[in-house]
């Protein structure tokens, strides 16, 4: 008899793993071998029960789903990761992808695609979804910005001018510009407001 795919699931909403559960229990092929509630949880699961299939939430506490995902493949490379994701993750769905996830789709896929997809992973295919890609094409990952963009970025967005900055960091004011300058071109904006959005939207900023 072949063997069943073991799955972990890994998402913070016990909802979302109940519901998981009861559609993918029903399958013949599968055994659900265990549920982590976030990041850290599913590292540790995935070493202690070595799945095949690890269903892994991107947006979760302590680890996101892409942090979890480079870590379990750097210890269990032949385990396949299927990201499952909401509207405005593009940067952690293409970070999780980077790391070696074999697919990704959207947490509103139709019960089949979500079935027909673990078992794509399983057998060393990849599964991304049409939506998945979409969302890549259209919102592109965030550029890497040195970590002196970042604090005039950040300084940016509590409104700093450039003088204030230039005195913030001793530098001169011309070095100012020139930061802003790579900023607004990096991150294909038009002015410092729109730079900011962007970041903001992107998660580039700390506070």
């Amino acid at each position: 008899m072949k063997q069943p795919i073991r799955i972990l699931i890994a998402d913070d909403h016990a909802v979302v793993r109940r519901g998981l559960r009861s559609i993918l229990q029903i399958e013949k092929d599968f055994l659900i071998a265990g549920e982590a509630a976030n990041g850290t949880e599913a590292v540790e699961m995935a070493r202690q029960l070595k799945p095949h299939v690890v269903i892994m939430d991107l947006i979760m506490p302590e680890k996101s789903g892409s942090e979890a995902t480079a870590e379990i493949l750097a210890e269990l490379p032949e385990t396949r990761i299927l990201l499952l994701t909401t509207f405005g993750t593009a940067d952690d769905v293409t970070k999780a992808l980077e790391a070696g996830a074999a697919g990704a789709l959207m947490k509103t896929s139709d019960e089949s695609e979500i079935i027909a997809s673990i078992r794509t992973v399983a057998a060393g295919g990849r599964a991304i979804s049409d939506e998945i890609k979409r969302l890549i094409a259209e919102n592109p990952p965030a550029p890497e910005l040195t970590p002196r963009q970042l604090e005039i970025l950040n300084s940016l967005s509590q409104g700093y001018s450039n003088a204030e900055i230039a005195e913030v960091f001793g530098i001169n004011e011309f070095t100012v510009r020139e930061h802003v300058a790579n900023i607004m071109a990096k991150l294909d904006a038009s002015n410092r407001a729109e730079a900011v959005a962007i970041a903001l939207r992107k998660s580039l900023l700390k506070f």
